[in-house]
């Protein structure tokens, strides 16, 4: 892939989030908190809330205004219409390149005006139904930030670039480069690490989990204090950005192997929709893989289910990555 091509779809992607980021900015301003939190549409996929049209509405327009017809796109993303293509009127097959986007990440967070939620996309050549998350080259996630917050950060890379990070800020317009970098401790002690449990569905064996990777790691209960520190922020590109800023030194979701193993529908799981700018990850030295091993693959669709967790650095990979395996293999052969 020519460095021309590829930087010129990162722009594109960066423009696309600062689209969608002022208009769920502009369109909340008028909707209280139970409106925006409204059920509009319940899919396979996701429910959808009224504050996501905001998204929906910012993509369609953009792509439609913004989007080169030399560089013929299919986009998938959740919600009414999963897939589009443009320019308007061209067909799947005559595509170039397939965009897995997800408006809002963390709808239910930024619903209530609570924490940031996140514009996801990320961009691979058109493989047809083979296209998959490692082939993702192009990502982006711009910050939908509260309404009190002044500033809102942007995260974009090419494969082999690096990420390149900036911050707006929204009352004025005017941006400014941030520096990210992720954790470089060696111990898991007096930090941040947790897995996912946003919702009460296969929270205990989640934890139980949790629970013994800790007590074996560091021991449970010896210290004065507790070490280990959780903070459940509640969409997927938060938890990646709290890695690619040092505050979290490990991120996990189990959830596709743990729901299926208590009888609860997997779609409750995260989809690779939220996990587009995983090469977000990679691209600043994040340790991104399967908890059992491997890279968290699956096709750029609205519906396959994906595990995965992310290391701050190599250190604590190894330290934490047998532990983890183990522990997996063993409770979740023996759980019902």
């Amino acid at each position: 892939m020519r460095p021309t091509i590829a930087e010129n779809l990162r722009q594109l992607l960066c423009s696309l989030g600062t689209a969608i980021r002022n208009r769920v900015a502009e369109g909340r301003k008028s909707m209280p908190a139970e409106t925006l939190a409204t059920v509009a549409n319940q899919s396979i996929a996701d429910t959808i809330y009224t504050i996501d049209k905001f998204g929906e509405e910012a993509i369609g327009e953009w792509f439609g205004l913004h989007w080169p017809s030399s560089e013929p796109v299919e986009v998938v993303m959740e919600g009414p219409q999963e897939t589009q293509c443009f320019p308007q009127g061209i067909r799947v097959s005559d595509t170039r390149w397939k965009c897995l986007l997800d408006p809002i990440d963390g709808t239910r967070g930024i619903m209530y005006d609570k924490r940031s939620a996140w514009a996801l996309s990320g961009i691979a050549p058109q493989r047809g139904s083979a296209t998959r998350l490692s082939d993702i080259f192009v990502a982006a996630m711009t910050e939908i930030p509260t309404s009190k917050q002044w500033r809102a950060d942007q995260v974009s890379c090419t494969r082999g670039g690096g990420i390149i990070a900036e911050a707006t800020n929204v009352l004025d317009g005017s941006k400014f480069p941030l520096s990210l970098s992720p954790s470089g401790a060696s111990t898991f002690r007096h930090g941040f690490a947790w897995m996912a449990k946003f919702f009460p569905e296969g929270r205990a064996l989640t934890a139980q989990i949790e629970e013994q990777l800790w007590d074996e790691l560091i021991g449970l209960g010896r210290d004065a204090s507790p070490t280990i520190f959780d903070d459940q922020y509640i969409c997927s590109g938060g938890s990646f950005y709290e890695l690619l800023a040092g505050h979290d030194r490990m991120i996990g979701d189990l959830r596709p192997l743990v729901l299926p193993r208590v009888n609860l529908d997997a779609s409750l799981a995260c989809h690779p929709y939220d996990v587009c700018t995983a090469l977000l990850l990679s691209e600043a030295g994040v340790v991104y893989e399967h908890p059992l091993g491997g890279f968290p693959d699956a096709p750029l669709d609205t519906t396959s289910a994906v595990a995965w967790v992310g290391y701050a650095n190599t250190t604590l990979a190894e330290l934490a990555r047998p532990v983890l395996r183990r522990i997996l293999k063993e409770t979740l052969s023996t759980a019902k």
